[in-house]
């Protein structure tokens, strides 16, 4: 079972940014997307930005312009630089990478998660 870890979340000023890195256990191929989704408290999960397998990014519409999604050249792990943050970005952040495997079941792989959390 591939296994994914993110790093870099923490404690920040508003105004401030954060840089999220994401790891896997093994490689992870045919993936249709590679992204970060954040959840708050009595909040459902959300979209923060994604990369699509050919290359496309969409974001969830409260960080557009301000948070970057995209994708290590070695690795291919998926990385967030997050930038002009503020309270409502409080949450904790999740890696998420979702495909087909080679026998066509489609997989979904989720990170425990990282707290992020934006001070005024």
């Amino acid at each position: 079972q591939v296994q994914l870890v993110e790093s870099g979340g923490g404690l920040v000023q508003a105004g401030g940014s954060l840089r999220l890195s994401c790891r896997s256990s093994s490689t992870i191929f045919s993936s249709s997307s590679m992204g970060w989704y954040r959840q708050a408290p009595g909040k459902q999960r959300e979209l923060v930005g994604i990369v699509l397998s050919g290359g496309n990014t969409l974001y969830g519409d409260s960080v557009k312009g301000r948070f970057t999604v995209a994708r290590e050249n070695v690795a291919r792990m998926p990385w967030l630089q997050m930038n002009s943050l503020k309270p409502e970005d409080s949450a904790v952040y999740y890696c998420n990478a979702k495909g087909r495997l080679v026998n066509g079941d489609p997989y979904e792989y989720w990170g425990q998660g990282t707290q992020v959390t934006v001070t005024t």
